[in-house]
């Protein structure tokens, strides 16, 4: 767990809102019990990479979805790809994003938001950049020195996340 008190209280507001603004189906299914993650608990199941299902919109308004490496830090999906990749074009162009984990029924974590470049090629840094590339440094080791990689933080907007209650 990386996230300051602060970022707790954010994510924590985010989780909340997210599902009392969810329809009454998505309540009944993440509400039951004591399914629905607090922040707390969320950030401390979200430790090293978990396998993202991730979803761009093409030009044509077409949805795609490929997997990616996702890093849960300060309360944020992290992702990386390659900057050649069709998913770094859709960013390009429209930043909208959905990110899903789905870990059988275990646990579930469903985020809409926007994808903000950590690392731009033609631009500064995104100023949350400086905290992540080190965790990204040790995590991927010399990996990390390919020239084509561009890497995500998404900014949610909505996110609602559930686990078993022996998860």
């Amino acid at each position: 767990m990386r996230e300051t008190p602060d970022e707790l209280a954010e994510l924590q507001r985010l989780l909340d809102d997210s599902l009392s603004g969810s329809t009454a189906h998505l309540r009944s299914i993440v509400g039951a019990g004591d399914r629905a993650l607090t922040a707390e608990r969320l950030t401390g199941l979200l430790t090293g990479m978990r396998t993202l299902a991730i979803s761009t919109v093409t030009a044509k308004g077409e949805p795609r979805i490929s997997a990616g490496d996702g890093h849960f830090l300060h309360g944020r999906w992290v992702f990386g790809t390659s900057t050649t990749a069709a998913k770094a074009r859709h960013l390009a162009a429209r930043p909208a994003v959905s990110v899903a984990l789905i870990e059988g029924e275990r646990l579930g974590v469903f985020t809409h938001g926007t994808a903000h470049p950590l690392n731009p090629a033609n631009g500064p840094a995104h100023p949350a950049w400086p905290d992540i590339l080190p965790y990204l440094d040790e995590f991927y080791g010399d990996f990390m020195q390919r020239g084509d990689l561009a890497f995500y933080r998404v900014e949610p907007h909505w996110m609602v996340a559930w686990a078993a209650p022996a998860a």
